[in-house]
């Protein structure tokens, strides 16, 4: 019964009618009247096919009306015109409206799990941007509160709390052109300006740029050896937009007396990059969402190296938008290490 089909049922049906009204009519024949055997068999079977016949079409106009009714909540709230399933009896309509049915249903609960998800993110994101805004504005608050209640005149402390502040403001200022850097890059509205250049070349004015900082860091940023030029079809400036912003969170993240080497691998048409430092490490657990916007593995630590805790995410979206591949490896007490796949140029 399981698999059989409508026509069948209705076909079955008709053929025990038949049966039964032979039955009746020879015992009417053998008790009550005289019926000859060929008026009997044409008598069921005109009746069998008028029984057919009006079987399958109640039959399939019933399960016409109960399938429409199935497919317009299937198709409800979609932009597409659906044409209404036309039932034909010879296959099996109610087994297909029912693997509709379960496809539509897995498919709304995969996307109520996602509409949760994205909810969820969304009251973290705005949970973390108020907290990285609430730092630097309560600190410009407090050195401007500070100045009013007498500190203004203090030619000691007038001028300190006055830097204080501006560092506050810049900092801040850097977390909303981070956040309408990374808004536009998801929106691809940056455009990349793909162009040859010598990412050797770059990386070197780049590990320059970071003299200063990693010596008072103690940490020391160098390219694994003496490379020749590297050429590559990218955009130049935000390349160079990544390189600084991965040396700078391994800045943040080494041990003192550590080491950030910078190495390039080429495979074939591709070239990656990598900048590996010994530090502190990051837990396995955290991998996985160490390129979303805020994500903190320490949340103290780097705060307070002034970072706008968009640095990784701004990376991952300039890597994407040049449709290349950003990775990270990384072990507790070791290091870590992250690459980045570029297309070489035909310069080299």
């Amino acid at each position: 019964m399981k698999n059989l089909k409508p026509i069948q049922i209705v076909f079955f049906g008709a053929v025990a009618q038949v049966v039964i009204l032979v039955v009746l009519l020879f015992l009417y024949r053998s008790y009550v009247a005289f019926l000859p055997l060929l008026n009997i068999l044409a008598i069921a079977l005109l009746s069998g096919l008028i029984s057919f016949g009006l079987s399958f079409y109640f039959f399939k106009k019933y399960i016409q009306e109960r399938l429409d009714l199935i497919f317009r909540i299937i198709d409800h709230g979609t932009n597409i015109n659906v044409d209404q399933p036309k039932i034909e009896m010879r296959q099996d309509p109610i087994g297909e409206a029912a693997k509709a049915s379960v496809d539509w249903a897995n498919a709304r609960k995969v996307e109520i799990a996602k509409l949760k998800e994205q909810a969820a993110f969304r009251r973290e994101f705005l949970g973390n941007l108020a907290h990285e805004l609430k730092t630097p504005v309560f600190s410009i608050q407090g050195y401007i509160l500070t100045l009013l209640e007498g500190g203004l005149e203090d030619e000691k402390v007038n001028r300190k709390f006055l830097e204080r502040a501006a560092f506050s403001t810049e900092r801040m200022s850097e977390i909303l052109e981070d956040l309408d850097q990374i808004m536009k890059l998801e929106v691809n509205r940056v455009e990349i300006k793909k162009e040859a250049f010598d990412i050797v070349d770059l990386t070197k004015d780049l590990i320059l740029s970071f003299e200063e900082r990693s010596q008072e860091k103690g940490v020391e940023v160098k390219l694994a050896e003496r490379y020749e030029p590297i050429y590559v079809n990218a955009d130049k400036s935000k390349i160079a937009q990544v390189i600084t912003n991965l040396i700078a969170n391994s800045l943040n993240y080494s041990s003192e007396n550590g080491k950030t080497t910078i190495r390039f691998y080429e495979i074939n048409n591709t070239l990656m990059t990598e900048v590996a430092d010994n530090g502190i490490g990051i837990e396995e657990k955290n991998i996985p969402r160490l390129f979303e916007r805020f994500y903190r593995v320490e949340q103290s630590r780097n705060r307070n190296e002034g970072g706008s805790g968009l640095g990784l995410a701004i990376c991952k979206h300039i890597i994407e938008s040049h449709n290349e591949t950003i990775a990270v490896k990384s072990k507790i007490g070791v290091g870590s290490t992250f690459s980045f796949s570029l297309k070489k140029s035909s310069r080299n």
